[in-house]
């Protein structure tokens, strides 16, 4: 006989149903819920188009409009080195004697020649140092005279037995004293007259003013420079040039210098390659001699155009390649006559209107020719949306 407190088997059936209808069902409501969101949005309740009459309806034909070839071409190319501009024959303008400064003719930039005088400096002193020179030369004159009428005066008495020989050699050795000293007056002379001329400066060469160091009232001390100038006919470019390349040179070459402020190549001759490479960078430094120009500078920036060989690549028509952004494409006519758009990659300017190709094409194959503003943004993301395996990465 069953207990009163044991659930009957309708309880249980009730209790599993109530389990059912409160956690089973929403779950299943939920998956059924989420599958179909995930076919809505994965398209399957939308009807499908077949492709097949949509694709062959798309290709574009290239009719009457003009083409050109992929070639392949062989072409000499350089490579540059680029360095300065610097004068071989350079000069420091310095003072050498110790002196107030009374005036400076030049400034940065003049042009000066041979024997133009630079600097004037302060000459009183050297004026006075010459005068007691010169006064001294005077007095010494004087005693020289005075010891050869003495010598010649005891001369003719030894001869006449008159005088004694110790006379006579001491009139001698006065007379050898003061031409000595007239010797040395007159040294000291031409040293005053020296040290009065270098109390002004001239131009030691033709050149160029580079800098001014000095003004007046300042004190010029030996050695202290005053003007930096150089010779304007001596500039060379000095450039470091990799070792591959420069072991290829030669003393006298005629290369191409390049300068870009002035847009004009210019050619020099190599006067000299330093026998020494530079270990980090493995270079050798060459200098090249330009020729006299009124406008080239010392410390422009130019670059040496060396010849490195030669080597094959692709020629393509500017007028093939259409730009949208950074990328670019042209259209290949294929075998029916039908275009297929490609993304290409290219790399220098050749001739007018040709251009390197370095990939996407292939030598002999066709490409349209086409004017460049009929090329919109649509096309470009037709032909990104057609061949996108073509994408440069």
């Amino acid at each position: 006989m069953p207990m009163d407190n044991q659930p009957s088997t309708a309880q249980r059936l009730g209790s599993l149903l109530k389990l059912a209808t409160t956690r089973i069902l929403p779950l299943l409501i939920g998956t059924v819920v989420l599958i179909l969101i995930i076919a809505w949005f994965a398209g399957f309740f939308e009807d499908k188009i077949e492709p097949t009459a949509e694709i062959q309806s798309s290709v574009e034909k290239v009719g009457d409009r003009p083409t050109d070839l992929v070639h392949e071409v062989t072409k000499d190319y350089v490579e540059e080195a680029v360095g300065t501009l610097k004068a071989a024959s350079r000069t420091s303008v310095s003072a050498r004697v110790l002196a107030a400064i009374n005036a400076i003719n030049v400034s940065a930039g003049d042009q000066v020649e041979r024997g133009d005088v630079l600097v004037e400096l302060d000459d009183e002193q050297l004026q006075a140092q010459l005068k007691q020179a010169e006064q001294a030369y005077a007095v010494a004159t004087a005693t020289r005279r005075e010891a050869e009428t003495n010598f010649a005066r005891f001369e003719q008495l030894v001869k006449q037995k008159a005088a004694s020989p110790a006379e006579y050699e001491q009139s001698s050795r006065q007379l050898e004293v003061a031409q000595a000293n007239v010797l040395r007056t007159e040294q000291a002379v031409n040293e005053a007259r020296v040290l009065l001329s270098y109390a002004t400066i001239v131009a030691p060469k033709a050149g160029r003013v580079v800098d001014r160091l000095a003004e007046p009232g300042d004190t010029a001390q030996p050695g202290q420079p005053i003007l930096v100038l150089y010779d304007a006919s001596s500039l060379r470019l000095e450039a470091p040039v990799l070792e591959h390349l420069a072991v290829k040179l030669q003393p006298g070459q005629v290369l191409q210098v390049y300068i870009d402020a002035l847009d004009r190549s210019i050619a020099a001759t190599i006067d000299e390659i330093v026998p020494q490479a530079d270990a980090p960078s493995r270079s050798f430094l060459v200098k090249a001699s330009l020729p006299r120009s009124d406008d080239l500078y010392e410390g422009m920036f130019g670059r040496l155009r060396i010849p490195a060989g030669s080597r094959r690549h692709l020629c393509l028509a500017t007028d093939a390649i259409s730009e949208v952004g950074q990328l670019q494409f042209v259209q290949v006519v294929q075998a029916d006559g039908s275009l297929e758009k490609r993304f290409v990659k290219t790399g220098r300017l050749g001739m007018p209107g040709r251009v390197e190709v370095l990939s996407g094409l292939q030598a002999g194959e066709q490409v349209l020719l086409h004017d460049q503003e009929n090329v919109t943004d649509a096309d470009a993301v037709q032909s990104s949306e057609v061949n996108q395996e073509g994408a440069p990465q």
